[in-house]
């Protein structure tokens, strides 16, 4: 076996099995073995009902006292019964799953395993594990990975596929020397992988999240320099010196500019008339007006007779763009287009033709711009939107279609600034921290579950102004090992709950593209009224009639995510809220989410977050961390990142990373980034 084998030479995997895998990207064995868990299960010891803290996952060993009762509410079918020990007594309740009434009977002993609630003045729990004592003995040494899973493939499959490549595991060769493994007290690469995936206890789990940590973070910094000594040779062939036209274009615009914005104008200027090629990043608050910056820098490239790209990772957010753009530049005679996946062929036809001839001067897409059929007549700036979403060899193929173009880079995404030093190694910093005036603070607040009666009567009222909502659930399915809402359950729920009159709809990331798109655009024209949602939507909407977020289970986020979900409103002048709902209800949970209740600034709750989970907090990354890499997390992992920069540093030009096909991790920095 061999890392580069297909999925199906696994035994056991055949097309079907391979078709459900390719749903999450997996192709190869590399791929598998990447395909980290997102969480996993440890099983204690059961105790009894009453000693049962609300909130927490734990297990009870106890007798079905009562027959059980399944009954359909609504289009749900409930499966009910009633456990006890000498302690006390528990309701336990499942979710369409009647067939139970054929497996548990009265008087039958189990271990149930599950998060505990308090309703209605009793202990109960929903959807939990049952086993029994025997299988659950068995249990008690384990600790269980939870990968991701799609519909048609089980956990079990995904566990069973992973366990025969173990022999593989074993040969691995590793890049980084002893010497330097044992110095800084790093896990040797096959070690890493054999307890990231069978972990024998969380002490060697978390030292294999170090290890694989620092590995992404190592190619990471290694693309970036390898980038940045590239872009450093370049001669600067686009002078755009176009001052005095930028300063007309921005005393026509109906508003001001706040003084971050017109540094990072002055910025890019001056970088676009040196004697080198720009390589600038401008970091900005969600809202903090971006857009602006990059038309001022298009405007000056397309005055100076060249053309311009502008790079973003959804076809909803080019259209937007394309549209507003469009409108910015038509009083000055600049010609635009917009190419994305789903453009007809004729009319990308046209647009190739258009591009390579130099009838249109700024092009705004999709990856589709750096397709091997577009070619450009004289592209002298690439802008790339929320650039973390595309890949160095992405960002590096568009520049290249320009014979080295000027590079302007944006993101949204709140990173303390000595973080972000390292981050973007290659890259030039400005960093825009006001709002644009006229914007209303987003009211924000932290509530248990129990507010969530209250929560729907404010969506529906809000509704009935007009506005709209989003309601964000983390996973698009039930999970019998997970208690977490999920999103098709969610919907269905609030479609039933709330007024007839209001529009719900569903959205996930495993939706077709075009599917996603039709939602997406429906709700901007108003024809939806709560769109129900995954954190797809964490960038691709500009929808400034929403005016409520709620985010269910919101402990299970990274704060830094939360501030990005909660900049999908706030974009327009009407007032804007943001309920978090906190699942968990723990004394810790509650304080980090308070970060988010009293502050809308992005570099401060970064810096909070960083404070809050330190480096040493390894657990909750999958679920809560940051979407620049696939495991490590630049706020949990600080110290691995800052090892890889020294280690780097001092040996970058000899230890190549994934030389030996053992690392495997350019898919990441391509696909991820």
């Amino acid at each position: 076996m061999k890392l580069t084998d297909q999925i199906t030479s696994i035994k056991g995997i055949g097309e079907k099995t391979a078709a459900c895998f390719a749903k999450l990207n997996i192709f190869s064995i590399n791929d598998l073995l990447h395909t980290y868990p997102r969480d996993y299960l440890t099983y204690h010891e059961p105790i009894l009902v009453s000693e049962t803290s609300i909130g927490e996952r734990q297990a009870v060993c106890c007798v079905i006292s009562s027959y059980v009762d399944v009954r359909k509410v609504r289009s749900i079918s409930l499966t009910n019964i009633t456990v006890k020990d000498h302690s006390g007594t528990m309701r336990i309740t499942w979710f369409n799953s009647p067939f139970l009434k054929n497996v548990l009977r009265r008087g039958d002993t189990y271990v149930f395993v599950g998060t505990v609630k308090q309703k209605n003045g009793m202990r109960v729990m929903e959807m939990p594990e049952y086993y029994r004592i025997d299988a659950y003995r068995g249990l008690l040494t384990e600790m269980q990975p939870i990968y991701p899973l799609t519909q048609g493939l089980s956990n079990k499959t995904v566990q069973k596929a992973i366990m025969s490549t173990r022999e593989l595991i074993c040969k691995m060769e590793d890049y980084i020397p002893e010497e330097i493994l044992l110095e800084h007290g790093l896990m040797e690469l096959s070690e890493a992988y054999e307890n990231i995936h069978f972990p024998m206890n969380e002490k060697l789990l978390k030292n294999a999240i170090k290890r694989l940590a620092f590995d992404e973070f190592y190619q990471f910094l290694y693309d970036m320099g390898t980038l940045k000594k590239e872009s450093e040779k370049e001669i600067n062939s686009h002078v755009i010196v176009q001052g005095k036209s930028v300063l007309e274009l921005i005393s026509d615009l109906p508003y001001s500019l706040t003084k971050g914005q017109q540094q990072a104008i002055t910025d890019i200027l001056n970088d676009m008339g040196s004697e080198h090629v720009m390589n600038r990043l401008i970091q900005g608050d969600v809202g903090s007006g971006k857009t602006i910056v990059a038309a001022a820098a298009l405007f000056a490239c397309v005055r100076q007779g060249y053309q311009g790209a502008l790079m973003v990772p959804t076809e909803v957010l080019a259209k937007q763009h394309y549209e507003d753009l469009s409108e910015l530049f038509r009083s000055y005679g600049i010609r635009t287009a917009c190419l994305v996946g789903s453009t007809s062929m004729k009319d990308k036809r046209h647009i190739y033709e258009a591009l390579s001839d130099g009838t249109i001067d700024v092009i705004i897409g999709t990856h589709a711009l750096i397709e091997d059929k577009v070619q450009y007549a004289n592209l002298g700036l690439v802008v790339t939107d929320e650039q973390h979403r595309f890949g160095v060899n992405q960002r590096k193929r568009l520049a290249q279609k320009g014979g080295f173009p000027h590079v302007l880079v944006m993101s949204a995404t709140p990173i303390p600034r000595t973080l972000a030093i390292i981050m973007y190694a290659d890259l030039d910093i400005s960093v825009i921290s006001e709002l644009p005036k006229g914007r209303k603070p987003i009211k924000n607040c932290v509530v248990g579950t129990n507010y969530r009666d209250t929560a729907y009567k404010f969506i529906a009222e809000q509704v009935e102004q007009k506005n709209q909502a989003y309601v964000i659930c983390p996973m698009v399915e039930e999970n019998e090992m997970l208690d977490v809402t999920n999103v098709t359950q969610y919907a269905e729920t609030l479609r039933n709950l709330l007024p007839k009159t209001v529009r719900v709809e569903l959205l996930h990331g495993q939706m077709r593209g075009e599917e996603k798109s039709r939602i997406m655009e429906a709700f901007l024209d108003g024809q939806i009224d709560v769109l129900v949602s995954t954190t797809v939507i964490e960038v691709g909407i500009n929808n400034p009639n929403a005016t409520v977020m709620m985010v269910e289970n919101a402990e299970r986020f990274g704060l830094a995510q939360l501030h990005q979900l909660r900049g999908r409103v706030g974009r327009g002048k009407k007032q804007s809220y943001c309920i978090f709902i906190n699942g968990k209800e723990s004394v810790e949970s509650m304080e980090r989410l308070r970060v988010l209740e009293n502050s809308n600034d992005g570099f401060f709750i970064a810096n909070e977050d960083l404070k809050l989970r330190g480096p040493g907090d390894f657990f909750g990354i999958r679920q809560s961390g940051e979407v620049l890499f696939t495991l490590a997390d630049i706020y949990n992992h600080t110290d691995m990142l800052r090892l890889a920069q020294d280690i780097y540093r001092q040996y970058g030009d000899v230890l190549v990373p994934g030389k030996n096909e053992v690392i495997g991790l350019n898919h990441t920095v391509d696909t991820v980034l």
